[in-house]
Order: C-alpha cells, then sequence, then structure tokens
C-alpha cells in the first residue's frame, strides 16, 4: 500500500509565498502548466547566505588519489580523481532518453520555470563518458549546486540572474554560447534545442585550455561498509515522487538482490541513450525546500541553504530526517539523533521538492515486508 509521508512542521511565510503558483499550477491535484507571459523577464535577485542550524558531523577527508572517490566510495577508474563537472542536462520529455546520466556520480533534479525539472549530473569517477547530454541552461540555484562540488558548471546560455554571478564573481564555467562553443555539438538526429552535447573528454580538454584549476578540494561523503544492514528506517519496495506536471512523476524500484534502486519516469524505466542501462542509484535523498517565483517569466529561487524535511532511501528501507548544509559545503542527510547519515558505496540521487503545500504531498512510498 502507499503511505504518504508525516509532515514536519511547515514554514507559513514560504508557503503563502508559493501559493499563488501552486493554486494556478494545480487542478485537482494534479498540476498544469503555466502560460509564459511574453513581457521582458527581469534579473532574479540572489538570495544573501542565511544561518544553518548546526549538524553534528565527522569531515570527509579528500580521498587519496589511487584510492576511493568521496562521492561514491568507489575504487576510482584510472588512479586519480579529476575536478567534476556539473552538467546541467535537459528533462523535458522530448530530451528522454538522455545520455550519460547513468555514469554520473550524483544526479540531482530539481524544479526549473513552467513545472519542467532539470538534471544536474556530476561526473568526476568516470573519465570515458562519450556522450553527456542533452545540455541546457544555468539558474542561481542550479549553480550553487554544482559549485559545491567545486565542479565546473557545463551549460548552454542562463537566466539573467546566472550570467550576472558569474560574470561578477569570475566562475569556472563552460557556455555553448559563449566562448567554450568548440567543446559542445548538436545531434542531428534530435531537434533544438534538445540536441546539444559534449563528452567528457572534450569538457575536460575545454576546462585545461580555459586554464581552470585541475586540483581542487572536492567535499565528500561518509560512507558504510558495503555488507552493512540497516538497522533503522521502514522497509520498502517504492518510492514514487511528484514536482508539479504529470509528465515529471518520478518513481524508483528497489531491486533486493542486486541492492540497486532503478529509476522511472512516467511509469516507464529511465534507460541511458549511451547504453541503454537503467538509470540506477544505491542512495536516494528526497528532500523538501522553499520555492518562491520571482518574475513573469516564472523563474524559482530555490532555497539550498536552510535545510528542511527529507527521506532518505538506501538498501531498501527509507529513513526520515533532515537536509543540512553549512557553508562551502554540499548538502547531507540528518538523521534525526542530529548525525549525519552514512551514504552506501554507488551512485546518489538528490531530489528537490516544493514544500508547499507540504513536503508530503510529493512524496509517497509503499511499505514492504523486512527482508534486505
Amino acid at each position: 500500500m502507499s503511505i504518504s509521508m508525516n509532515r514536519y512542521a511547515s514554514r507559513p511565510v514560504y508557503a503563502l509565498i508559493l501559493a499563488a503558483m501552486l493554486l494556478s499550477a494545480c487542478s485537482n491535484g494534479q498540476a498544469t502548466p503555466v502560460p509564459v507571459p511574453t513581457s521582458a523577464p527581469t534579473a532574479a535577485p540572489t538570495l544573501e547566505p542565511q544561518p544553518t542550524e548546526a549538524v553534528e558531523q565527522t569531515p570527509a577527508p579528500e580521498p587519496a588519489a589511487g584510492t576511493v572517490s568521496g562521492l561514491t566510495g568507489l575504487p576510482a577508474e584510472e588512479g586519480s580523481l579529476p575536478r567534476p563537472l556539473a552538467v546541467m542536462i535537459n528533462n523535458a520529455p522530448a530530451a528522454r532518453p538522455q545520455s550519460g546520466i547513468s555514469e554520473a556520480d550524483i544526479l540531482y533534479e530539481v524544479l526549473a520555470e513552467g513545472g519542467i525539472t532539470r538534471l544536474i549530473g556530476i561526473f568526476q569517477s568516470h573519465s570515458g563518458v562519450v556522450k553527456i547530454g542533452p545540455i541546457r541552461s544555468i539558474r542561481p540555484y542550479l549553480l550553487d549546486i554544482g559549485e559545491s562540488y567545486s565542479g565546473i558548471t557545463v551549460h548552454a546560455g542562463g537566466s539573467p540572474a546566472a550570467y550576472a554571478i558569474l560574470q561578477r564573481e569570475k566562475k569556472a564555467d563552460m557556455d555553448e554560447i559563449g566562448r567554450a562553443g568548440a567543446y559542445f555539438w548538436r545531434d542531428k538526429e534530435r531537434k533544438a534545442p534538445h540536441n546539444l552535447y559534449s563528452n567528457a573528454a572534450k569538457l575536460r580538454e575545454g576546462a585545461a585550455k580555459l586554464g581552470y584549476a585541475e586540483s581542487v578540494k572536492v567535499p565528500g561523503f561518509l560512507f558504510h561498509d558495503p555488507d552493512y544492514i540497516p538497522v533503522e528506517g521502514d522497509p520498502v519496495l517504492a518510492l514514487s515522487v511528484n514536482f508539479l506536471l504529470k509528465s515529471y512523476n518520478v518513481g524508483y524500484k528497489y531491486d533486493a538482490e542486486q541492492r540497486i534502486y532503478a529509476r522511472w519516469v512516467n511509469g516507464k524505466p529511465h534507460l541511458d541513450l549511451n547504453n541503454a542501462r537503467p538509470v540506477e542509484a544505491a542512495n536516494i535523498i528526497v528532500m523538501g525546500s522553499d520555492h518562491k517565483v520571482l518574475d513573469d517569466i516564472g523563474r524559482l529561487q530555490v532555497d539550498t541553504e536552510l535545510g528542511g524535511e527529507a527521506v532518505l532511501l538506501q538498501r531498501g528501507v527509507a529513513l526520515k530526517g533532515k537536509w543540512s548544509r553549512s557553508p562551502g559545503d554540499v548538502i547531507r542527510f540528518v538523521k534525526q539523533d542530529g548525525k549525519e547519515a552514512l551514504m552506501f558505496p554507488g551512485i546518489t540521487h538528490i531530489l528537490i521538492v516544493p514544500n508547499s503545500p507540504s513536503f508530503s504531498s510529493h512524496v509517497e512510498y509503499a511499505l514492504a515486508p523486512a527482508s534486505r
């Protein structure tokens, strides 16, 4: 049976701010696209950093060259770990199936304007990804997520607010419509704007020619021993996540034999076009965030700083807790005892849903027998 998750205390102020968008986008619990006006966009303001709640956390050391990745807990393919690439990936229905997303160390999904979602692939461990994309534009919060892993931001265009940040702060980014255009290509098998691609080799070549640092400190997770059996949480077989639109219904199904979650989109397996492999994760974090509409175009401000309600799925169990982020660090899952949860070696998916009308309204999971 499907069990909705319990709701933490909501933030009334942010709920009122987002209420207008959600009421206009929803009908009978299902959201529909909001028409996009033709008026000129206004630049989106940048949030000032906010204080975060202190979290009991053991620092994750920088992984030594030739050992294991701090992002996946797995051995590096070539004995060393390059600087991560944070690639903005199109998730419109016409862009699916995407290429390369099964080889991202960490895969984010977060709302963009109009109720669509965007993927952010953090690529570090797999050096030979032959095709990544389709690649799309940047927003301030997408830039922030990629930079939290010390990544080079890979994108094609962006909002006025994102460009203002890139220009003002001289960020390490590769923009297809800017000076990095030579390191992208268009696929004739697809229609624009769903046909822009690159690959790991081209992007790293371009980053070197643009003079971006190759050696950087990358925050890492803490990991369980692969044979550890979780003793906390509710046993589950499946997870369902609804963002706003019907065409963005995401599911995960647990394979107890492989000890992995396979990703589904709109009732069908989500496959990687490069290799026809399913998109899978060892760890899934679904986190609630305050969303605010900034302008008539529908551009959003999405909180990635303040923390909030979250659920972690791994090894067939769901654990309720919170997400937290300290200045200069990545998003982490915090258990109800205040300690950071360890990840299992493998890929991690992080899905950011609105807090309004409630976190639980976007997340469902089905209870299962205790076998894992």
